[in-house]
């Protein structure tokens, strides 16, 4: 299995517009061969000591994928590319984390 944290920096005041069309694709993503989770996050409010806060133009992306091989396919996937043309006017970077069990 491996785990993906995509950070995902929005340009400011879009979170609402983006999450909305991000929403749209979690069912169709979840049925995706071989995904086992895939979910939109964003700071917990209120806040715990230690925390470091993302603010209001980031989502953190949390998924987990049984291969990489699932994740490759998910990423080529046309609904995928469909996703990405509606949020670009929403995005303003991304910085992608590919994880394994240690």
């Amino acid at each position: 299995m491996i785990h993906v944290v995509a950070t995902v920096d929005l340009n400011p005041g879009t979170r609402e517009a983006f999450l909305a069309e991000f929403n749209k694709l979690v069912p169709t993503v979840l049925a995706e061969a071989g995904c086992i989770a895939y979910a939109p996050t964003v700071d917990f409010e209120p806040a715990i000591p230690g925390q470091t806060a993302m603010g209001p133009d980031r989502v953190v992306v949390v998924e987990q994928w049984e291969s990489i091989e699932h994740l490759t396919a998910h990423g080529a996937a046309p609904h995928m590319k469909d996703y990405r043309r509606a949020v670009k006017p929403f995005v303003s970077g991304m910085e992608l984390r590919i994880l394994k069990g240690a």
